[in-house]
């Protein structure tokens, strides 16, 4: 029951904060995110770092829908948001996308 300009100013709030994207340039639509890539991205990485798993390779759906991250907070991430982690990773040069023969993978470093 926020009046639209209170609203305008939690989603901008949001924005700063890395939390909300825009989905287009009117901004009547947008993606509100739990964690942001780069916290994704971090619990992804302390978990193969934690289990000795750097320099191996893992499908996406390995990551997400193993049984190895069964207790683990990103199992389950939607994919879009598992490539933007993957992907921030990858600019710390932490992880490398790859792509196999049934789709697309991870090689951690």
């Amino acid at each position: 029951k926020l009046p639209p300009e209170a609203i305008q100013v939690v989603l901008e709030e949001l924005r700063k904060n890395g939390n909300l994207e825009w989905l287009d340039k009117n901004k009547t639509s947008f993606l509100i995110m739990w964690r942001r890539p780069e916290e994704w991205g971090k619990l992804i990485y302390q978990w193969v770092s934690k289990n000795g798993l750097t320099n191996s390779v893992f499908t996406l759906y390995e990551l997400v829908s193993g049984d190895d991250t069964a207790d683990e907070e990103f199992h389950g991430l939607d994919e879009s948001m598992l490539l933007r982690a993957l992907q921030a990773l990858q600019q710390e040069h932490k992880a490398e996308i790859i792509t196999l023969d049934d789709g697309r993978g991870v090689k951690f470093f």
